[in-house]
């Protein structure tokens, strides 16, 4: 009978630096949707679907652009994006070109939230993720970041757009 190969257990340091990083993915998230939520009424991903649209020519993507940037799937973007739309900050319509894509646009209503939610949302970036890390060290985070990303998916957008804020 064969043995089955012996798995590759993560040395010590390995160990700890991927209890650190999980810690990290684990609080973080949490950390940015308290902030969004105490001080504008939005979870972190509305307002990346806010900032995606902000940032596009427009202010309008096809929703499986959407769903691309924000790292979502379309059923979770769509119910997103009925809860923005009933706000009156998005509105969805057909694609003039091509009736089968669905368009998003950020309404008037909805850039003012996103110009008014931007600058504290900012704040909370640099605090949780720049301020305790030298120039050095968040170019590093960010190279290391691609690197894990492109190990994920090589194709991944988030390699080839800049992400807001």
């Amino acid at each position: 009978m064969e043995r089955a190969e012996e798995p590759r257990w993560l040395n010590s340091d390995e160990r700890e630096v991927w209890l650190t990083l999980v810690a990290v993915m684990m609080k973080l998230p949490g950390a940015l949707d308290a902030q969004l939520q105490q001080d504008a009424g939005i979870s972190h991903f509305e307002y990346m679907v806010l900032a995606g649209l902000s940032e596009a020519p427009a202010r309008t993507r096809r929703m499986s652009d959407l769903a691309g940037f924000t790292e979502s799937g379309l059923p979770r973007l769509s119910q997103v994006v009925s809860r923005l739309e009933k706000r009156d900050w998005v509105h969805r319509s057909t694609d003039p070109a091509d009736g089968r894509i669905t368009l998003a646009t950020l309404t008037d209503e909805g850039w003012a939230k996103i110009t008014r939610t931007a600058p504290g949302h900012v704040e909370a970036v640099r605090a949780l993720v720049f301020d305790p890390l030298t120039k050095a060290q968040s170019r590093q985070l960010g190279s290391i970041g691609k690197r894990i990303m492109g190990a994920i998916d090589p194709e991944d957008r988030c390699l080839r757009e800049s992400a807001p804020l």
